[in-house]
């Protein structure tokens, strides 16, 4: 699963990108710098994954992590086309949750595409414009539906009438988000407003500006997103640093959770993923799966012969070794059990997969 992070050009995405994936993206102070998207995975922090590798003495540690992709900015008129525009929305179109990153910081030294540092219209812009693409999806989508092909067909005319009210909400700027359309109408058309959403405030250095955060924070309020702020190019520096340095910093600011484990976290909850563990002395890991996924499927996550053949599940719950102290404890009070293909996979399980070859 992926998230897309997206914007006004010169907002601070590729800076933010750079960060979080220490690739080359570019962060040139120039519109349109990013045209292909550029993809990586961001290490989700999780200290139960260190606790556990440090019970079996694991030579090997690997954490879960969150696929971004860095989509070029959008501009006004993307739904025409304008500002390579079709191709920017089909990139979005493509991942399954977004991540609007939003300037909230004065600065003249840098090139703005709006005559004026407005956060609010900021936000209005992409929206729109996604908006406008849904609408026109869900107008040839109607335009098909009407055809003679379709005349007396049913459920032809029950996806005709959601789509009727679909686009006249769509008209009046209410996403396919807010409007709670049947998932089987999302699945199906692709709403770019029907995506999980995630503002992210690129903030300065210094103190937070609140007459630049709150539009943001009123409109995810009313919206259902979500709403982290961040300072892109600060943490774009901390992450070129050794690591021991990244720590002395970190302490010395007294910053327990960096920005970036925020946004991962942010991230995982935004596409619904819980974490389990696999753990042992070769290796610990940590696994994202959506939340109901089932034992088998779960182990499919793994290797697909692990699916295929497999027998049981031995699972126990990472919060009773905290609690117990030590695994050989977890096994002594009976709190390992057996499960079928069947088990739902909770955060924070432990597992191990028996199966046949």
């Amino acid at each position: 699963m992926e998230i897309g992070i997206v914007g006004l050009p010169n907002v601070g995405k590729s800076t933010l990108f750079n960060a979080l994936t220490g690739a080359a993206a570019a962060a040139s102070n120039f519109p349109f710098t990013t045209i292909e998207p550029n993809i990586g995975v961001v290490p989700l922090p999780d200290e139960r994954l260190i606790r556990l590798a440090e019970e079996f003495h694991s030579a090997k540690t690997t954490p879960a992590g969150i696929r971004f992709v860095d989509i070029a900015g959008l501009v006004k008129g993307a739904s025409q086309g304008e500002g390579l525009g079709n191709k920017f929305l089909s990139h979005i179109r493509s991942v399954d949750a977004i991540a609007h990153v939003v300037r909230c910081f004065k600065d003249e030294n840098v090139v703005s595409v709006m005559d004026n540092l407005d956060p609010g219209n900021a936000v209005d812009t992409i929206t729109t414009e996604l908006l406008l693409a849904d609408l026109q999806q869900c107008q040839k989508a109607l335009e098909r539906l009407s055809g003679p092909s379709k005349s007396g067909d049913q459920k032809a005319k029950e996806k005709s009438a959601i789509l009727e009210n679909a686009s006249k909400s769509f008209n009046a700027g209410q996403s396919a988000r807010q409007q709670r359309l049947p998932a089987e109408i999302i699945g199906e058309y692709q709403f770019l407003t029907a995506k999980p959403l995630l503002y992210v405030a690129n903030t300065d250095e210094g103190p937070v500006n609140e007459d630049l955060i709150r539009p943001l924070r009123e409109r995810a309020q009313k919206e259902g997103a979500s709403l982290i702020s961040l300072c892109t190019k600060l943490e774009a520096e901390i992450v070129q640093l050794p690591a021991a340095e990244r720590s002395l910093y970190y302490e010395s600011a007294g910053i327990t959770t960096p920005g970036l484990g925020l946004l991962a976290t942010a991230g995982q909850k935004l596409l619904n993923l819980i974490c389990f563990f696999t753990a042992g002395p070769q290796e610990t890991r940590a696994w994202l799966v959506s939340a109901g996924t089932k034992a088998v499927k779960a182990a499919g996550k793994i290797h697909s012969d692990i699916e295929r053949g497999f027998i049981r599940a031995e699972i126990y719950k990472f919060a009773d070794l905290k609690r117990l102290g030590n695994y050989k404890a977890v096994q002594q009070n009976n709190l390992v059990s057996l499960e079928g293909k069947d088990y739902l996979i909770q955060d924070g399980d432990v597992a191990y997969f028996r199966f046949s070859v």
